[in-house]
């Protein structure tokens, strides 16, 4: 089961994705294809629970070896968020409704006070998105701050961190931000098929003339329905998600709703990014955050 989902995902998908992530996962796909795949069928999290760490009250981490409700009162939920980004948990990786999962665990347990993703991701798979923005929401409603710490913040994982109340750079090494866009990759089996002897046939109902029409065009090297019809609606969400999130966007740089990645301090000047520093710097802004939205509902209550 694992398997057939990770394959699926990596087949059929449309990708917020950034190049170097396309290239490792041709890698994997081939490996799937050739059978030199690890043995257990399980998906990850069966085998390895997803790890999160906290931050307490006086700012010292540790590593969690049991539930959030074992943390101490006033502790800062640490959440890795590793790799490319697909919705279901596979053998290889993590899902995202996985990962929204232990969010929301945090956001409910009274002991945590606020939320810490640390993202290190090139993006991944269109339908990875929504669970993990669902789940900073759930933050937001229990008045919980919710902030990005990221080394590597690229395409679907961008889309995700700027729904968070702040994006900090871990570092201004590494850290890279950006590649806002769309895109999708499919195999065309028709050569191999035909060199095993095999011809496919496909048949379309005489009511069902507009059937992957896009698609269909594709094969035939026909891009501009596909492009049109599929990838621009979400190509413009994106841009007009960002936009709306980041305030602060400095909209005349060069490609920065179309695809191009910023070092971190580049991030930070034109909008990308709030801020650059460690993850103690996120952990001490989503407690800021969870503060001051605290007083501001203490306010707007006193005054009704």
């Amino acid at each position: 089961m694992a398997f057939s989902v990770l394959l699926s995902t990596i087949l059929r998908g449309k990708w917020l994705i950034a190049p170097r992530e396309v290239e490792a996962n041709s890698v994997i796909l081939q490996k799937l294809l050739d059978g030199s795949t690890p043995g257990s069928n399980k998906r990850l999290s069966e085998e390895q629970p997803l790890p999160y760490s906290f931050a307490d009250a006086s700012g010292k981490m540790s590593r969690s070896k049991g539930r959030f409700a074992d943390a101490p009162e006033g502790s800062t939920a640490i959440i890795p968020i590793r790799g490319t980004l697909i919705k279901y948990g596979t053998l290889c990786s993590y899902g995202t409704e996985e990962y929204a999962e232990m969010i929301r665990e945090a956001a409910n347990e009274p002991n945590i006070s606020s939320i810490v993703l640390d993202c290190d991701s090139g993006g991944g798979a269109v339908d990875a998105i929504a669970p993990l923005v669902d789940a900073i929401a759930d933050c937001k409603r229990k008045n919980k701050g919710c902030v990005a710490a990221v080394d590597l913040c690229a395409s679907a994982m961008y889309y995700v961190a700027c729904h968070c109340d702040s994006i900090i750079c871990t570092n201004n090494i590494s850290s890279e931000l950006g590649s806002i866009g769309v895109m999708m990759s499919f195999p065309d089996y028709a050569k191999y098929y035909e060199n095993m002897g095999i011809k496919m046939h496909t048949i379309y109902s005489n009511l069902s003339e507009y059937k992957n029409a896009p698609y269909e065009a594709a094969l035939k090297g026909e891009y501009d329905k596909i492009k049109t019809e599929e990838l621009d609606p979400l190509a413009r969400q994106f841009q007009e998600t960002v936009k709306r999130r980041r305030c602060n966007l400095k909209l005349d740089t060069e490609g920065i709703l179309s695809g191009r990645m910023f070092y971190a301090d580049e991030a930070v000047r034109v909008g990308l990014a709030d801020e650059v520093g460690t993850i103690q710097t996120a952990i001490q802004r989503s407690r800021e955050i969870e503060a001051t939205t605290l007083i501001h509902n203490y306010i707007n209550l006193k005054t009704k």
